[in-house]
């Protein structure tokens, strides 16, 4: 059974195929794609392809996906979990986009919270890394603020639009006692 969870002011819920329009908005959105490491979707049936494949990493223990839904407000305004997750080693990597109609008003935030919680209570985590393009002013920030650490620095690690970036590698590690 998919994970639901609450904050004050969303609902993260597991996304279906009823949900492709609200993923096809966000994901061919130029803004939300800036910095997400992949092109723009030019079509809705990529929208589909990529539910399907948030749907196949949960059931193969890969990674979860939550979809980001305002409480009261039918229709996802983004979507974060974990990818690249190793129960065995115990680690996984946050990724998350949010529609622009909804930045800056600490829904990332929100969500991230609730979810780093749900990774080390819930998934035996004992770290969470997180890659983010260095020109990212707003995800670097909200890493920062909850609690994740700089890394280093990944030269020319993601390739978008043929452009080569460097990212930031972040992690947060399991505190004892959390």
């Amino acid at each position: 059974m998919f994970p639901k969870i609450e904050t004050e002011r969303l609902v993260l819920r597991e996304i279906t195929q009823e949900d492709t329009d609200s993923i096809f908005a966000c994901f061919s959105n130029d803004e939300a794609m800036r910095y997400y490491g992949q092109e723009v979707f030019e079509n809705i049936e990529q929208a589909e392809k990529l539910v399907s494949f948030f749907a196949d990493s949960y059931l193969e223990n890969r990674g979860i996906r939550w979809g980001i839904e305002r409480k009261g407000n039918p229709g996802l305004i983004g979507t974060m979990g974990f990818n690249a997750w190793s129960p065995k080693h115990q680690r996984a990597e946050i990724g998350y986009e949010i529609h622009p109609e909804h930045w800056r008003q600490g829904y990332a935030t929100e969500a991230a919270a609730s979810i780093l919680t749900y990774g080390f209570e819930f998934m035996n985590l004992a770290r969470i890394g997180a890659i983010v393009f260095t020109e990212n002013d707003g995800s670097n920030e909200m890493l920062i603020k909850l609690g994740f650490q700089k890394e280093g620095v990944l030269r020319n690690y993601m390739v978008q639009s043929g452009v080569s970036h460097h990212t930031h590698m972040y992690s947060i590690l399991k505190m004892r006692g959390r």
